[in-house]
């Protein structure tokens, strides 16, 4: 007689490629908690810094595109940012719908603090460059390919 799980191991969690990305995402960001705790800031927090660090400047919505959040999990986000004086949120001149996010002095001085937290991830995570660079290019593939269905899926709602 078959076990339960022999009769359908499309159900078996170790079979799911959904809970090995999020459990391994889970476990990445605990390895960046030390790093970012020097930094004084979360990993959503750093996420967007590094946004702002890459691009000086954006609105709420651009910011939502890049992280792939909606804007009501970024606005406490941002606030929290703010009130650390690390970014400033201010609403367009040109258009008083859209919020501007920029840096601070502090936020940019941050910067440099932390340089060296990729480095470090890099070789906490036990990959060379190159395997670093696959693994990150196959990453970035699946998610363009399930953000377009997930897009094209609401489209059709």
């Amino acid at each position: 007689m078959m076990k339960p799980s022999e009769m359908n191991p499309q159900l078996q969690l170790e079979n799911q490629l959904c809970f090995t990305i999020y459990a391994c995402s889970r476990e990445i960001t605990k390895l960046y908690q030390p790093h970012l705790e020097k930094l004084g800031v979360t990993y959503s927090q750093y996420l967007v810094l590094l946004v702002l660090w890459e691009r000086g400047q954006c609105t709420v919505k651009e910011l939502g595109e890049a992280l792939f959040l909606d804007s009501g999990t970024l606005t406490p986000l941002l606030k929290r940012l703010q009130a650390a004086g690390l970014i400033h949120r201010e609403r367009s001149a040109q258009d008083e719908r859209k919020v501007i996010i920029t840096l601070t002095d502090e936020g940019n001085k941050l910067k440099e603090k932390a340089l060296n937290v990729p480095a470090a991830m890099q070789q906490e995570l036990c990959l060379n460059e190159s395997e670093f660079g696959h693994l990150l290019g196959q990453f970035k593939s699946l998610l363009n390919r399930v953000h377009h269905n997930n897009e094209q899926q609401e489209g059709k709602m």
